[in-house]
């Protein structure tokens, strides 16, 4: 087991078979962070003292300059033995709920569009998450984790819910769609900042492209359910290239009463068939027409693929919106 000092804070932590990111979070530690899978860097440190490995070497976020500097991924750096780091602590990322390691059971898959899955993990034991977090989970054959967020947290926190894009040849996509139910996975979590605030007295407003829709479904669920919302109006943008991409909404809460609580508000991108009276164009620049000033007196969070949500990010720092209203884990 490693012993870890951060230098000039004062705060240590142990690491034994884990990244130096993830033991620090587990230990209550605010260690900034977004990816958790070696794409963003925002989890860079330097070695002061001591030797760590790079549990995936070629890591987009680690650049040749990085190496010459000696500054490492905490969420791809292992520890060879006790090491003195340094690195800008943050309490906002210090976890409300400390993440641990857990196995599961696949119990169901449903259909949420034609290329979306949502997935019905059954932990070993429960454990509870915050609306928009999100889960590394271990699939077989595969090196790495992958970074999934969660649609639902159920009873209690036994079950956790997924909803996943396949992608066409893609490794993750390839090994989810060939498991059976009661196939075994291990999954590690929660992690990410880009949950629910339920005390912000602000509306809110969720836009979500792609898959991004299971954390905002998450987060609209949570807020429709969650007393504190109550005078909230809640508002779900969702972009779609054409009809087939677009889901049931069926999915979306609803009131104890069966009342719609949210307004939804579907846009497509590139084909609309005859007769759509909907949206039409890129997610970030509806959002902006339809909103405009007001966004500003919105909590916001989003979620998609990575140009959207750099667009979105764009477009709310032009209207002016701060950016403790804005709420994102970036993937790239």
């Amino acid at each position: 087991m490693a012993r870890i000092e951060i230098d000039r804070s004062g705060e240590t932590f142990t690491c034994e078979d884990d990244t130096i990111l993830r033991a620090a979070l587990r230990a209550g530690i605010g260690f900034p962070y977004a990816c958790n899978s070696g794409s963003c860097g925002n989890c860079r440190f330097t070695l002061i003292e001591g030797e760590v490995e790079h549990g995936f070497g070629k890591a987009a976020g680690w650049s040749e300059r990085d190496i010459r500097r000696n500054r490492w991924l905490g969420c791809q750096a292992i520890p060879r033995g006790d090491c003195r780091i340094k690195l800008r602590l943050d309490d906002q990322y210090r976890p409300a709920i400390r993440p641990a390691k857990t196995g599961a059971l696949l119990e169901s898959v449903r259909e949420i569009t034609h290329d979306i899955r949502e997935y019905d993990l059954r932990l070993d034991r429960a454990m509870d998450a915050l609306a928009g977090q999100y889960a590394l989970v271990d699939l077989p054959g595969m090196t790495q984790p992958r970074a999934y967020s969660m649609s639902a947290i159920g009873e209690g926190g036994a079950l956790w819910s997924f909803q996943i894009k396949l992608m066409p040849g893609g490794a993750g996509s390839s090994v989810l769609a060939g498991l059976s139910h009661g196939a075994r996975l291990s999954l590690d979590g929660p992690f990410g900042t880009a949950h629910l605030r339920p005390e912000a007295p602000r509306d809110i407003l969720c836009v979500a492209g792609g898959s991004g829709l299971s954390p905002m479904l998450a987060i609209c669920r949570a807020a429709v359910a969650d007393p504190r919302c109550g005078a909230r109006n809640i508002t779900l943008y969702y972009g779609a290239r054409g009809m087939a991409d677009l889901f049931d909404t069926a999915i979306l809460p609803h009131e104890a009463d069966g009342t719609p609580k949210l307004r939804f508000v579907p846009a497509l991108s590139e084909s609309a068939p005859e007769g759509w009276t909907g949206r039409r164009g890129m997610l970030h620049e509806v959002v902006e027409a339809d909103l405009g000033a007001d966004l500003a007196r919105h909590e916001v969070y989003f979620a998609g693929p990575p140009a959207m949500a750099e667009a979105m990010e764009r477009m709310l720092y032009q209207r002016g919106v701060a950016p403790e209203q804005m709420h994102f884990d970036k993937f790239l």
